[in-house]
């Protein structure tokens, strides 16, 4: 039973470590601009497709700083970064991506959980030993 769980947890270290992205000098001078951000998407009709991307939607993005979810009739689910000026720095297709990587990607662009907020909460059910 031990050695299950280490390889578990092993296996869960790995698939973090491995979704790191790296940050080059440009992406950082980027990244000090980005003030806020929106998730566009519709609210259902492309999302009944993507269960991750609308999973992440619904149940993770009100958990961040500075992020709104901006329901648009038919359009893509992208992750919009504006300046403090309301300019658009970037737009990011989040319709290939599974609900870790677009938390991943909000947490690589610095944006924050709000306080008391766990984004896998079952994952912490996983490890727990009964004694």
């Amino acid at each position: 039973m031990p050695s299950i769980l280490l390889f578990c947890f092993l296996t869960f270290v790995l698939a973090v470590k491995s979704s790191d992205i790296p940050v080059s000098e440009e992406h950082q001078a980027l990244r000090a601009q980005v003030h806020r951000a929106e998730i566009q998407s519709c609210r259902g009709c492309a999302l009944n497709r993507l269960p991750e991307v609308k999973a992440f939607i619904y149940e993770d993005v009100g958990k961040y700083n500075n992020i709104e979810f901006k329901p648009i009739p038919g359009a893509n689910p992208d992750l919009v970064l504006f300046t403090k000026n309301n300019q658009e720095l970037d737009r990011i297709d989040l319709s290939r991506k599974s609900r870790r990587e677009c938390n991943d990607l909000l947490l690589h662009w610095g944006f924050s959980l709000k306080r008391h907020q766990n984004l896998h909460p079952d994952e912490n059910e996983a490890f727990k030993v009964e004694l």
